[in-house]
């Protein structure tokens, strides 16, 4: 059942499918899993200190032998000291978010690191290419956390005919159907990130975890808009209220008090009311809590099915 294409060759993976690399969420249980079934695991740096992403890098080679990545936020005041700490202990993949990673691309190059920032425009995907990327994630607004404003279904296939290095679809794509969208529009790979957070393998609190589980169509919210950072979440008492807020012309500093600390809450604390329960889209598609080994057999066999002109019915 083996998928060949340009992400799997260049990544060294089975199948063409990587986990988002989400906050809080993307550690090393989680990212060891994804590698073992085949697929990309990600580690998320976020803004954790720079040991932190160490250790976890650690714990991740002593639970799977194939490759995974690191996630860096370059926005991070630890950015510097996590790109340091890549090349330190032998990461061969690195996906960025939140910036430029052009000033490490040099040491990274040395160090053999294969490098997928991910853009949410044809032009900063162009900028990518040029200063040494290898692949880029294309992500739509559709996904969960931090987001730009186009479509997946717009984004990949311009993306995707403005550069030449492989293209990686991410934003709503929960199972086979994505998938094979994703190829048609172009991508060579895809990215998932909601889907893997409700797994079996997902360190998150059970609450959070039911609360995409029962997220319907219509259950994500979008706040930080008027920031200039605009996140998706799930709905709830936290998300009504900075919106509220936000509507009412709230300062950056009262929205921050808002949610400072508000991912931790939702993920360790399972405060699924005051909690920043990050999703995308596709939440109303993920019904149950599969192993990271299922989630991706399932997405590759119906994608497979699909592309062949297979009729599905699930």
């Amino acid at each position: 059942m083996r998928m060949k294409t340009e992400i799997t060759e260049l990544l060294g993976i089975e199948y063409p499918v990587i986990q988002g690399g989400m906050a809080w969420v993307a550690e090393a249980n989680l990212a060891a899993a994804v590698s073992n079934a085949g697929g990309l695991g990600l580690i998320a740096a976020a803004a954790a200190p720079a040991e932190w992403v160490r250790e976890q890098i650690r714990k991740a080679k002593t639970m799977t032998d194939r490759p995974f990545g690191v996630n860096i936020m370059l926005m991070s005041p630890e950015a510097d000291a996590v790109a340091r700490v890549i090349v330190e202990e032998g990461v061969s993949i690195v996906t960025t978010g939140a910036g430029s990673p052009e000033k490490y691309m040099a040491d990274w190059k040395v160090a053999g690191v294969k490098v997928l920032p991910v853009v949410a425009s044809a032009a900063l995907a162009k900028r990518m290419e040029r200063c040494g990327a290898d692949a880029v994630i294309a992500e739509g607004t559709e996904a969960g956390g931090h987001i730009g404003e186009l479509t997946t279904m717009v984004l990949v296939p311009q993306i995707a005919d403005a550069v030449q290095i492989p293209v990686v679809a991410a934003g709503g794509i929960a199972d086979g159907r994505g998938m094979a969208a994703a190829f048609m529009l172009g991508a060579k790979g895809i990215q998932a990130g909601t889907v893997f957070a409700a797994s079996k393998e997902s360190v998150i609190h059970e609450n959070y975890k039911n609360s995409i589980l029962r997220a319907k169509d219509i259950d994500t919210r979008v706040t930080g808009r008027s920031t200039g950072h605009p996140i998706r979440v799930l709905r709830n008492d936290m998300a009504r209220k900075y919106l509220e807020l936000e509507k009412n012309g709230a300062d950056f500093q009262e929205l921050e008090a808002l949610t400072l600390g508000s991912l931790r809450k939702a993920v360790v604390e399972g405060d699924i009311k005051n909690g920043s329960l990050m999703a995308g889209q596709s939440a109303g598609l993920v019904k149950e809590s599969l192993s990271c080994e299922e989630v991706i057999r399932r997405m590759v066999t119906q994608a497979q099915n699909l592309m062949n002109g297979e009729a599905q019915h699930e």
